[in-house]
């Protein structure tokens, strides 16, 4: 691809080629892509003020509802140390419109916008070497959902995962009910097609796949309320709609378009939830620990080891009786995963 006069002109595509290139020559150079990474690779920074610049918010008013979606840049308080970070924030109202072809309403969202063009292409990410989709987050307690849209073949689609967190409270949200009693496309009731009822990554319950801190403290002491939350990428269920749909796909790592929060709970009312960064990594090391803690206080993961031993162990220790693998499986971290990948 060769660029236009002006396309060329656009200082913002010669940057992003220029990062691109950068990265991409850093993965070469460092032999990244012949292991598992162990550095985190960082999607959004909302301590980048520009970040929260390049994203966009939708909320029901597009369609006549009521509710609103506001995305902030808040400076960060080092004496607190509360990082940089955006708030997503406003109101959700269920009142529909006057319009009779709308007969829901209730939700707000974000995401990034576009990340445009650069010399081959068109620019995604690629999280394809990575098991988790990491999430610093300060919550309310509402019942968000993280939304990943990649480059594939049905534009609406969307892969989906609840955000669960420590501060998280579960509600008797109307949406579910109508959930499993509305028709998909196909004709088929969610409960026909899920006959054990929704799934785990979108359940009112976080599965065991999600790490969450277990921090156990019964008192404010340490606690600043950030806490960081690790969302497999393999557990993402693809919906259209807001609707699970079949037949189910796996995420298109390599060509990730868009990441972004939602609120789809239908509980009237205000909301409020920070976020300081969103990156995609195989587990808390050493390069992002000292942060963690400096900011999660007694909310902080613990550092996982293993990312600090790199995957050293003798491939035949993953490969044992069934019921070892099972009890890997439970584990936290990438050492939990690495069975479940391997076979």
């Amino acid at each position: 691809m060769i660029p236009t006069r002006s396309l060329a002109a656009q200082g913002s595509f010669l940057k992003r080629s220029a990062e691109e290139f950068g990265r991409l020559s850093k993965i070469a150079w460092n032999s990244e892509a012949l292991h598992t990474p162990t550095k985190p690779h960082v999607l959004l920074d909302f301590e980048d003020e520009a970040t929260a610049a390049d994203c966009k918010t939708f909320a029901d008013r597009a369609v006549g509802g009521y509710s609103t979606a506001s995305l902030d840049f808040e400076p960060g308080d080092a004496s607190t140390n509360t990082p940089s970070h955006v708030r997503f924030h406003g109101n959700i109202s269920t009142k529909l419109p006057e319009n009779w072809r709308i007969e829901r309403t209730g939700y707000a969202a974000f995401r990034n916008k576009d990340r445009g063009l650069w010399l081959f292409g068109r620019l995604y990410w690629d999280v394809d070497p990575y098991a988790y989709l990491a999430l610093r987050i300060k919550s309310d307690g509402r019942r968000y959902t993280v939304n990943i849209q990649s480059d594939s073949i049905i534009e609406t689609d969307i892969h989906q995962h609840r955000l669960y967190t420590r501060h998280h409270r579960v509600h008797k949200s109307p949406i579910l009910k109508e959930a499993m009693n509305s028709e998909s496309e196909g004709g088929e009731d969610i409960e026909e097609l899920y006959s054990s009822g929704l799934p785990p990554a979108l359940s009112d319950i976080p599965p065991q796949s999600t790490i969450i801190s277990t921090s156990s403290s019964t008192t404010t002491s340490g606690s600043t309320g950030w806490e960081t939350v690790l969302l497999p990428f393999n557990s993402f269920v693809r919906t259209n709609h807001g609707f699970p749909v079949e037949p189910q796909t796996s995420l298109i790592r390599q060509r990730v378009k868009s990441i972004g929060i939602g609120l789809t709970d239908r509980i009237e009312g205000p909301y409020d939830l920070r976020i300081h960064k969103i990156w995609a990594t195989n587990g808390m090391g050493e390069a992002d620990i000292e942060e963690e803690r400096r900011i999660c206080g007694a909310d902080a993961l613990p550092l996982d080891e293993g990312v600090r031993s790199a995957w050293i162990e003798k491939e035949q220790q993953s490969k044992d009786v069934h019921s070892e693998k099972i009890s890997n499986t439970e584990k936290t971290g990438l050492k939990g995963l690495r069975s479940e990948w391997e076979e």
